[in-house]
């Protein structure tokens, strides 16, 4: 028996391909890989989808250096996916390992497109409200000993008054035992904050990297591991997806 794919995986393959390239502001390779036969693409069913891709680039200022992404059994609607519109007919659960370039993730971090959805902090301080808000440029150096190392400014805002505060952060990636842990936070010398005001931000700051699971258009992504190497973050990550996301 030949080990090439059937014509029906191939054309399917090339209509997903031709569909997630069009929803790309740029790519520099994709690949995508169809099991299945004609009587499953007639039911709308897939054994399995791979997807391979190098430099993508999506939202204008957010790349990917590469990703790979691999589904379980797929139930599409048979005749939007050959026109290259892919259409879950169930959610679909799919692992994937992306990589990241320290370059891209600043540039991303400083796009519109997160400042948009990148909410102020509030805070319990000893029973008064604190307002947090970050101010951009914000950056990330990737170190040679597997650490985030972050460092900007942030706006305090309470009652009438609001300063600027500039500070340093180092954290431990996540990993098949330990979450994301925040090893050390500190502020420009001249600028610091009380010390109930740190309590409080810290707490705040490892509730929120605590979360096993983000939801982003349609889908729901848990990280699983991080590993940090110089200039570059490589994530395996589970993804459960309700629908395809629009790029």
């Amino acid at each position: 028996m030949s080990d090439q794919p059937r014509l029906e995986a191939q054309a399917l393959s090339q209509a997903i391909k031709l569909g997630l390239s069009s929803q790309l502001d740029d790519a520099e390779t994709i690949e995508v890989y169809v099991e299945t036969d004609l009587l499953k693409v007639v039911q709308g069913k897939v054994d399995s989808i791979s997807v391979e891709g190098q430099g993508l680039t999506i939202q204008e200022d957010i790349r990917l250096e590469s990703i790979e992404v691999q589904t379980n059994q797929v139930s599409i609607n048979p005749l939007m996916a050959l026109l290259g519109d892919i259409k879950l007919d169930q959610p679909v659960d799919t692992t994937a390992r992306i990589v990241l370039t320290e370059s891209d993730i600043n540039h991303a971090l400083n796009s519109a497109y997160v400042k948009d959805r990148l909410p102020p902090l509030d805070l319990d301080v000893e029973g008064r409200k604190v307002t947090i808000v970050v101010k951009f440029p914000l950056e990330i150096r990737l170190s040679d000993v597997g650490k985030i190392h972050f460092s900007g400014t942030i706006a305090l805002n309470e009652a009438d008054k609001t300063r600027s505060v500039g500070f340093a952060a180092v954290a431990c990636p996540r990993t098949d035992t330990q979450p994301i842990l925040l090893e050390t936070f500190c502020c420009v010398p001249g600028q610091g904050v009380s010390i109930p005001l740190i309590i409080a931000l810290m707490s705040k700051l490892q509730e929120i990297v605590r979360q096993p699971y983000f939801a982003l258009e349609g889908i729901i992504l848990r990280i699983k591991t991080m590993e940090v190497e110089p200039g570059s973050l490589t994530m395996q990550a589970e993804i459960r997806a309700n629908q395809i996301p629009s790029l």
